[in-house]
Formats: structure tokens, sequence, C-alpha cells
């Protein structure tokens, strides 16, 4: 027989109590589960935060890479998922397509030791490793900008993967130079050189949509996330990242209408009126909603059992050097 969500719930806080567990919820997550969170936040401060846990399993409700970068960052503690879903994004790059753009560069001209290679947070441990055997480092959507300021300073070119708009958004704030591989570009022109990924969520999101919202609310304020498009971005009163939005919007007077462009389940929960979803459709992550309560109790009573579903590992080496380009990140 099949349990209602209250059920589910009630069942879910038992194991709580019971067991030596902390669960992790990303802004993204379905209401339901996201309040089920011990720690909720964006994919790096969630992995942050759980390094200083001390309960014996992170149970992560989110994506694949961020159960990886809390196994990287913490590898004796005991990661499992409710779901192992793949962000659409992440999927894009792994480490032999990471090799082939590195090979595009040095087939332009510009050789390993002329480039500096960045991860946005959102890639496989696998990508995040062959980063940090090259002297490269991760980054976060709030911290790009300075990661990628202090990487200039080495005199490199920047190969930033796996998101083009993340990169060609902070191109354009600090007025330099992006191209995208294979887009026709001279690679020894452009200071950001961009993989071709992308946030399908994101995507989404038009210049008409911004002129819909101006038109039909005069004042009002348009605020996106920058994995948008950078003609979005362009055109918004603010861009920042997952944690940023929301403190903008949240301080905003509750009068002040604000467009929002990001995922649905997070602008939902904003504000109880005058935000609305910068889309004329619902842009829901659908990687991030694949986690249910029906799969958070059944990982929790898996542990019980003392049979751990989907529990996360990542091989001694790509351990290493993915936790070297973390680390990189979190020294700045």
């Amino acid at each position: 027989m099949s349990l209602s969500n209250k059920e589910l719930i009630e069942k879910i806080n038992e194991y709580k109590k019971k067991l030596s567990v902390t669960i992790v919820a990303h802004f993204y997550q379905r209401d339901e589960v996201f309040e089920m969170g011990d720690i909720t936040g964006d994919s790096l401060e969630l992995a942050m935060r759980t390094k200083a846990d001390d309960a014996e399993f992170v149970v992560f409700c989110g994506v694949g890479f961020m159960g990886q970068s809390v196994k990287v960052l913490s590898p004796n503690k005991r990661v499992v998922m409710p779901k192992v879903a793949c962000c659409a994004m992440a999927s894009m790059i792994d480490a032999l397509q990471y090799d082939n753009t590195v090979k595009a560069l040095n087939d332009a001209g510009i050789p390993n030791e002329n480039i500096l290679p960045i991860t946005y947070i959102n890639s496989d441990a696998g990508v995040k490793a062959k980063v940090g055997e090259m002297g490269g480092m991760v980054c976060t959507s709030s911290n790009a900008k300075k990661i990628i300021t202090t990487a200039l300073e080495e005199g490199k070119k920047i190969l930033f993967v796996p998101d083009r708009c993340l990169g060609q958004n902070i191109a354009n704030q600090m007025g330099l130079k992006s191209c995208v591989v294979g887009d026709g570009t001279d690679l020894n022109e452009a200071d950001i050189i961009c993989f071709d990924g992308f946030c399908s969520v994101h995507q989404l999101f038009t210049v008409e949509d911004i002129e819909f919202y101006r038109e039909k609310y005069p004042g009002i304020l348009i605020a996106v996330h920058p994995e948008c498009d950078p003609a979005i971005c362009d055109k918004a009163d603010f861009v920042g990242s997952t944690s940023q939005l929301i403190k903008y919007i949240t301080e905003l007077d509750p009068e002040q209408k604000v467009a929002v462009g990001t995922e649905f389940n997070m602008v939902n929960r904003l504000r109880p009126k005058n935000t609305y979803v910068l889309s004329s459709t619902k842009p829901e992550c659908p990687t991030m909603n694949e986690t249910t309560l029906k799969d958070l109790y059944d990982v929790l009573k898996a542990i019980d059992e003392g049979e751990p579903l989907n529990e996360i590992h990542v091989d001694e080496s790509t351990q290493k050097w993915a936790k070297i380009a973390l680390e990189r990140m979190l020294e700045l």
C-alpha cells in the first residue's frame, strides 16, 4: 500500500531521529523535499556545510555532481542520494570531451602551459580532476568573477567549462573578449574561451519575456541568474547567483514587483506576492525535481536496514585532483 505524503513525512522524521543522518537539500528541490532538509542552500554552500557536519551519512537531495562534491571534499563521509539525477549541463562534458577541447586550443596554437582551466561547479568530478591536474580550479556563479580575475593575473588564456553563458557574462562584466569553441572566432583573440555548454532551464528566458513584464508592470525589476544568455543579463536590473538572488529579492520593499529568471521552485518560495517567474512556460528543472518524498523515505529505510542505496563513490585519483581544484577555489 502506498503511503501518503503526510505518512511519508512522519516516517522520514522518525528515521531522522533514529539514524546518524543529515538530510541536505538544494534550493531547486520540490517544496516537500526541500522542507525535509536539515541543511539547505546552493551547491557549494551545501558541500561546505556538510564538511563540518558529524553525521555518519549525508543524504543529498540534488543532482549527481553535488553529491560528488560532498564526497570529494569529505572522502570519509558516506554520501547517499535518494535519486542520482544527472544535471543536463554537467552531462554535456566528460573527461574525454574536456581533452578534445584542450586539443582544439592546442591546434589553434595555444599550448597547455598557456591555458588556465576553470570549471563551473556544475560539472562531473572527472572534469574537475582534469582541471585540477592542469593547475586550474573550480568556481561558482557567485565567485566566478573573483576566480577569473585572479586567474588572469597569470597571463594565460582562460578555458571556461562547461557553461558558455556564465563565462560570457563574466567576460562582459569585466570588459574582456570571450568566444565559444567552434563559433568561428580565432581562439587566440579571446581572453576567455568557453566550452559550448548551457543550462536548459535558464535558456527558457527571453528578451521578449523581459519586454512583456516591463510593459505590463511599469517599474518592475528584473533579476536573473548568470546562467541566462548574455542578452538577458544585459537587460536585467540584477544578475546574481542563487544565494545572491535570494538576498536581493527578499530585501526588496514588499510592494516592489520583481520578475525572476531562475528555477521555478526557488522563485515560488521567495515572497508571497509581487514576485513573478520570468517565463511564459514553467522553468522547472526536470532532474532537480526527480527526487520525491518516497525516494527520500526509501533511502533512509535502506540505511536503517544496513544496505544503503545510491551511495556515491569517487576513485582515489579523481578524488585527489578534483579536491585540489575545489580547494584552490576555497583558498581564495
